[in-house]
């Protein structure tokens, strides 16, 4: 499967910018004609899973959801290729040379009970030239299966090779060979947790770009907007928790204690756990849900939860907020509300994250909200690609030279 996905890339090569947006926009009518059966082999996936479990979320489709793929991979169409030229200036001795992005050639990409990001990793492969391999889990094996299957078949019937698109068995030994395959694969991309991420990076002969696991918090500073972090937190926790940007840890100042109550206030209405430090957890005493309402342990900080459970810190200066943030986050994305901007500053130019918020959320970070399309994950390392990786992110580049006969001297 690897070898004919190597040979299929070659294909692309012959592709017009036309012809690859033409094929994603039959994609997306395909997946929106065939609701019904994707929605059906999902339902197998989810009745192996407990609601319970913090994956569930990821693992459901709906027909909005579906939709929602679907508009992503028009957006995706609608962008103008990154094939281009980088760069162009000739020499004193006359060569011509041209800095030009061209695709990896084969991407792996390996990822959890997350159906959606079949379709998404396609269409940014796709669109910047290159064959995808996707090594997706057991748990969305159905719906996976149902996804690729529209995507090899709209392939298929415009004359491309549909091994393009590449659906490996969901089993380890699957995993272990595309983490071998240096002869065929050029770049792995594990979209997951830690442990998903630390197990790739450990046993993988290809390179590797890190995306996923995102340990977020929000620093409320003392000039803050009590208001706009209230608002802030409540969006960065809420608005869907089992993403790698959601809320994991609030610092607030310590002048704010006063006004806790009312800064969780829309947490304890969600229903959020939070698992306070002493000081937090005395101001939140008798003013928040007590069965929501739990002492931190140590472990909580640096926990990515991905459900409705948060930290809560107290402290007492920003330095104090930007050692906590060192000290435990991912390198993912971090936020400050403040009306200071001194404080705002400093924030900026200390925190060492893909994406640094000031007075807005960490929710914007993925789901095409840069204005990207889709994004294949979010870059937590500095090498290549950092933040969002979409289209640009997926490709390298090429020098090419054109002489007319000139010679090196000896």
């Amino acid at each position: 499967m690897l070898s004919r996905a190597r040979e299929a890339s070659r294909s692309l090569l012959s592709l017009t910018d036309s012809e690859t947006a033409d094929t994603l926009r039959a994609v997306a009518d395909a997946i929106e004609s065939d609701i019904p059966s994707v929605l059906e082999a999902n339902a197998r996936d989810l009745a192996r899973m407990s609601p319970a479990d913090p994956k569930y979320d990821r693992l459901k489709l709906t027909a909005d959801r579906l939709h929602g793929i679907a508009a992503d991979t028009r957006n995706v169409a609608s962008l103008p290729s990154p094939l281009i030229q980088l760069e162009e200036r000739t020499l004193p001795n006359g060569l011509r040379l041209r800095k030009v992005a061209v695709p990896f050639g084969v991407i792996g990409v390996i990822f959890e009970a997350r159906p959606n990001v079949s379709v998404d990793v396609f269409s940014l492969c796709f669109r910047s030239g290159n064959a995808c391999v996707l090594k997706g889990g057991h748990d969305a094996a159905d719906s996976n299966a149902a996804l690729t299957g529209i995507i090899r078949r709209v392939l298929a019937a415009r004359g491309i090779d549909p091994d393009v698109c590449t659906l490996l068995p969901s089993t380890h030994a699957a995993t272990d060979a595309l983490l071998r395959a240096r002869s065929l694969v050029d770049l792995i991309i594990p979209r997951g947790g830690r442990r998903l991420i630390d197990a790739v990076r450990a046993g993988a002969e290809v390179p590797v770009i890190e995306t996923g696991a995102g340990v977020c918090h929000c620093y409320v500073d003392a000039d803050a907007d009590v208001a706009m972090a209230t608002a802030i937190i409540n969006n960065a926790k809420t608005r869907r928790v089992s993403v790698c940007n959601a809320l994991d840890c609030a610092l607030v100042h310590a002048s704010l204690l006063g006004r806790l109550p009312e800064i969780c206030a829309l947490l304890g209405a969600s229903k959020v756990v939070i698992h306070a430090d002493e000081r937090a957890l005395m101001a939140l005493d008798g003013h928040y849900p007590a069965e929501l309402l739990r002492p931190a342990q140590a472990e909580d900080f640096g926990t990515e939860f991905l459900s409705y459970q948060m930290a809560l810190r107290t402290v007492d200066t920003l330095d104090e907020a930007l050692e906590h943030i060192r000290r435990y986050g991912s390198g993912h994305s971090e936020s400050c509300v403040t009306a200071n901007a001194a404080a705002a500053d400093r924030f900026r130019r200390e925190v060492d994250a893909a994406c640094v918020y000031i007075n807005a959320p960490t929710s914007f970070t993925d789901g095409a909200q840069f204005g990207l399309g889709a994004e294949i994950g979010i870059s937590t390392q500095k090498l290549h690609a950092r933040g969002p990786m979409a289209l640009r992110e997926l490709t390298t580049y090429k020098w090419l030279i054109d002489g007319n006969g000139q010679l090196r001297p000896a």
